[in-house]
């Protein structure tokens, strides 16, 4: 059930930035999350739904208000006869093609009868019209097109696993230095790591866009989608130096991020170790961010891990700390902090104790000269072991000794071998005249 998250999105200057299906998914999404959006988000539904021929979609909005402005049941009934009436159209047309057997007629008769059925938001029948075409495509375009196609209806209907497929086939078809083709290719894989909780790996997909991305992917993801989850992503998954590399430094990216200022200043802030800052920005942004259909899911995971970065990067430099100053800097509780700390030692993250009675936070530091004493002598015991074998191996290969494990196949060694020519000088071959029992015993 919908409740108010406070949220002051604009959100017609939002949907702008969209075209197509996802435009009209993102409005129902905005509807569905925040009642006080509801209203605004659904009269701008019910105008997009109405320049498809997406009666579905047109019953899910009346669906969740029977009441809303846009509600208009003639043009229901108007557009599934219609789309009934284009339908036999385009089915007669094709059918026409594969009469001709002319490749090209047929591919595109299969991509118009799949946009039809993008347009009535029939995806599964879409996505199988768009596989058909790849037994007509005559060229690296037609197939990059074709993947490409699959690519955008998978990631509408959720199937990742198809986009990640259609990803790999289309980036293993030489087409050429395309860097549109590269971003959006970058892009569906990088929606497809973040579905996964893959944080890292779509955060180096999201870094990888190059910067002239502009409108060019709009049905899936706008440009400052991938500022935002590019973002949001390295944050939470990379360590400082990666940071630096991937994100700090990375000139293409950050203009990427001058689209989305609020955004650039909470990298800027957690790179400059301004915590309270940076997660100050980041409550500020979260109403907002829930509205996002691929990141809403995601978020609290990702607030979480960012938060947790910034205690660990925070404290590395310190042998001790004074929890009561941590907590002023984190803008929090001191039990609040204390918690949040305790759980991240349990984990492993911090190597560190509470004083719990003084709020001070110490740092364990393994005893350098014990360990590397330790070290020396576990590589002086390997040494020896290695040796001794070394020795043993000599030893065995000059008295001509050699052990079988079960199952070789080794031959017999070389003094067996020559004393059995010796042997065989000595008497006739033994095929010819076999030797009693007691002489071969």
């Amino acid at each position: 059930m919908a409740t108010s998250s406070g949220s002051t999105l604009d959100v017609e200057a939002y949907i702008s930035h969209y075209s197509g299906y996802t435009r009209l998914k993102r409005l129902q999404f905005i509807a569905q999350q925040d009642a006080g959006l509801r209203s605004e988000a659904l009269r701008l539904a019910f105008e997009e739904v109405k320049k498809t021929a997406n009666v579905a979609m047109y019953n899910e909005l009346v669906a969740m208000d029977p009441n809303a402005p846009g509600v208009d049941e003639a043009w229901a009934k108007e557009a599934k006869k219609s789309s009934t009436q284009t339908l036999e159209k385009l089915e007669t047309e094709l059918t026409s093609h594969k009469t001709s057997l002319i490749k090209e007629a047929i591919r595109m008769g299969h991509n118009d009868l799949a946009e039809f059925h993008c347009d009535r938001g029939d995806f599964t029948t879409a996505l199988k019209c768009f596989v058909r075409t790849r037994d007509y495509c005559t060229t690296t375009k037609h197939t990059v097109s074709m993947c490409l196609n699959v690519i955008k209806i998978s990631i509408h209907m959720g199937n990742f696993t198809h986009v990640s497929n259609y990803v790999t086939k289309a980036e293993s078809t030489p087409s050429g230095s395309d860097a549109l083709l590269t971003s959006q290719l970058k892009i569906a894989a990088g929606l497809t790591h973040l579905s996964g909780k893959k944080y890292k790996l779509a955060a180096r997909k999201f870094l990888e866009v190059n910067a002239d991305l502009g409108s060019g992917f709009n049905e899936v993801a706008s440009s400052q989608d991938v500022a935002l989850y590019g973002s949001l992503c390295a944050l939470a998954a990379f360590d400082r130096q990666e940071l630096k590399a991937k994100l700090i430094d990375n000139s293409a990216f950050r203009t990427l991020l001058e689209l989305f200022p609020e955004v650039r200043e909470l990298v800027s802030d957690f790179y400059g170790s301004k915590y309270a800052s940076c997660l100050s920005y980041l409550d500020k942004l979260k109403p907002d961010l829930l509205l996002d259909i691929h990141l809403h899911w995601h978020l609290s995971q990702l607030y979480e891990d960012i938060r947790s970065k910034a205690m660990i990067q925070y404290f590395s430099p310190f042998v001790t700390i004074d929890m009561t100053r941590m907590a002023a800097a984190f803008n929090t509780e001191v039990m609040q902090l204390e918690k949040e700390l305790a759980k991240l030692i349990m984990a492993g993250l911090i190597p560190a104790r509470i004083d719990s009675q003084n709020k001070v936070l110490h740092a364990r530091h393994a005893d350098k000269r014990h360990a590397t004493f330790t070290k020396a002598v576990a590589m002086g015991e390997e040494y020896m072991r290695e040796t001794q074998a070394l020795l043993l191996r000599l030893n065995l290969l000059r008295a001509d000794f050699t052990v079988k494990g079960a199952g070789e196949t080794h031959g017999p060694s070389k003094s067996v071998r020559q004393e059995r020519r010796v042997d065989a000088g000595d008497r006739p071959a033994a095929s010819a005249f076999p030797l009693p029992l007691a002489e071969m015993e």
